[in-house]
């Protein structure tokens, strides 16, 4: 019995996790529907998981809800015509997941982490290229952007508790009782538990998100229960923790001829030092700018 949890904010992980130590494997999992396709012109590979049951919730450990999960091996590479087309290819699944869009919304954006932790930078880097339009409208009108429908779009960049001394919902219900939007996306770093969907994997999900959680810092969520409003989550896996990396290695061996005893207590003592240990790829600063860049070209082609 495998005793040390693996750790990943994905969706499509924890359906695979779960698959693979089913006693029936590829028997599915009663409450999670899950659907693939390949998109060829963008080349990802988009795997939407539906969460419709509290059974298939606590099997999961995800909340009910919807995950879209964008795979694109060469994300990963400074090739911003291939970026232009994971851009358009996002918006159009944020527009899937948010039929109101049609409509004239107010949007708030947020984006968490920690500026100066860049492996964490990913959220603030995104508010940074972002088309903000609510003051705008609201002083000049939509004749500023000579058009007939626009979306107010303002952002926020929360920090962390650790600089502010407040819970990151407690700032964004502040902010949402002032401004009273009717729809907020919020852009985070995830864990995940294969170092391949590092930087090359976005997650979008109608559930909101608990900040901090890839990272063991179970912070209080951000969900439509919360605020009040729907939430919207994308993010990007840019950490695997070091122990998932040493249990996949240990995986990996017990397919050939050797046997690992994860009962055993030397094998469990070293999985647990090294379940505070985070790592990411060594150029994830280049990584961070351009994939916030990619994420909020997305955004402003969604919301124009």
């Amino acid at each position: 019995m495998q005793t040390q949890s693996i750790r990943t904010d994905l969706a499509v992980e924890a359906h695979e996790t779960m698959l693979n130590s089913s006693a029936l494997p590829g028997s599915g999992i009663h409450g999670v529907e899950v659907t693939e396709k390949y998109h060829k012109h963008s080349k990802t590979h988009i795997t939407s998981v539906t969460i419709s049951t509290k059974n298939g919730a606590r099997a999961i450990g995800k909340p009910m809800g919807h995950y879209i999960t964008m795979e694109a091996p060469e994300m990963a590479q400074p090739d911003e015509s291939y970026h232009r087309a994971i851009a358009t290819e996002l918006s159009h699944q944020l527009k899937e997941l948010i039929p109101q869009l049609a409509g004239e919304l107010s949007i708030l954006v947020v984006g968490l982490g920690n500026r100066d932790v860049t492996a964490d930078a990913l959220g603030p880097a995104v508010i940074d290229n972002l088309c903000i339009t609510r003051h705008i409208i609201r002083e000049y009108g939509k004749a500023a952007y000579r058009k007939e429908k626009m979306h107010l779009v303002s952002s926020l960049t929360p920090g962390v508790m650790a600089k502010n001394g407040m819970e990151t919902a407690e700032i964004i219900k502040g902010v949402i009782t002032q401004t009273s939007p009717d729809l907020m996306v919020v852009i985070d770093a995830l864990a995940a538990r294969s170092t391949k969907r590092l930087n090359t994997t976005i997650q979008l999900t109608d559930t909101g998100i608990l900040p901090g959680s890839g990272v063991g810092n179970h912070r209080v969520g951000l969900t439509q229960e919360t605020l009040g409003i729907p939430v919207i989550a994308i993010g990007v896996p840019t950490v695997v923790d070091a122990a998932t990396i040493v249990r996949s290695a240990l995986e990996s061996m017990e397919k050939g001829a050797d046997y690992i005893d994860y009962d055993n207590a030397s094998v469990q003592q070293t999985l647990q030092q090294l379940n505070n240990m985070f790592v990411t790829n060594k150029d994830i600063d280049e990584t961070i700018k351009r994939l916030s860049f990619t994420i909020s070209e997305a955004l402003n082609i969604a919301f124009a």
